[in-house]
């Protein structure tokens, strides 16, 4: 049984033209494209704009800064027209809820879709051993959470976070609509490469992710539409069984 697509796929490459390859062979199976820090500076604004116009893009750029500058890029986010974008929840509330209202303000003012705004909370190359080298006496399990709850009550839409955290999130805001997000998947076949919280698509998939964002497994193999559409599977029998 076919259930929702759930796989974001990672555009972690070096130029445009591969970028757009991948999107053309994978764009009727994707549930949407990711464009991170790598991709942005080599091609730029112009280029997601573009991308945007035919395909769900999910801005990956994790803006944190003081709440003036990170809501100014939110709403030029949402003027590029992306399906997604995230900032640091570690920038705390006033960042989050001042992004949050701002985009929505635009949206509003000049008729533009409401693209969904989402918080990062620990990056799944970090572990608990990396938030004591920045001087936070807590495990990643529990960081999560905290930040988790905080982005709930600033108003956006969902989280980034491990799918080893998802159950934890949701038991923590307690919202159904609430996304979470989850880097970190990882085919059982694959390398985890600088991952370190890891979970292969089907358990993540019920656990309760909404998306599962995939690069490497995917883009970094010779048939790529068949390494999405393997994953998807294993994803639909995963939440089929829970039925």
């Amino acid at each position: 049984m076919q259930t929702a697509k759930r796989v974001i796929v990672a555009l972690d490459v070096d130029s445009a033209d591969f970028a757009r390859d991948i999107v053309s062979e994978l764009k009727s199976e994707a549930a949407a494209f990711k464009i991170g820090l790598q991709l942005f500076t080599a091609a730029g604004p112009d280029f997601v704009r573009d991308l945007a116009r035919d395909n769900r893009i999910f801005l990956d750029l994790k803006f944190h800064d003081i709440p003036t500058t990170v809501a100014n890029a939110g709403i030029e986010a949402a003027r590029l027209g992306v399906w997604m974008f995230n900032v640091h929840a570690s920038g705390g509330r006033e960042m989050m809820q001042r992004t949050a209202n701002e985009v929505n303000e635009l949206c509003e003012r000049e008729s533009l879709p409401r693209p969904l705004v989402i918080g990062v909370t620990v990056l799944t190359s970090s572990n608990d051993r990396t938030l004591r080298e920045v001087g936070l006496d807590v495990t990643a399990d529990e960081q999560v959470v905290r930040l988790a709850r905080l982005t709930a009550e600033s108003g956006l839409d969902g989280v980034v976070a491990s799918p080893l955290e998802t159950l934890a999130v949701r038991d923590a805001v307690g919202r159904d609509d609430f996304l979470v997000v989850t880097p970190g998947v990882r085919p059982s076949s694959a390398t985890k490469d600088d991952q370190k919280r890891v979970m292969t698509p089907g358990r993540a998939a019920a656990e309760g992710s909404n998306y599962l964002v995939v690069g490497r497994p995917i883009v970094q193999t010779a048939d790529r539409l068949r390494a999405l559409t393997e994953i998807q599977k294993e994803i639909d029998e995963a939440v089929t069984a829970l039925r």
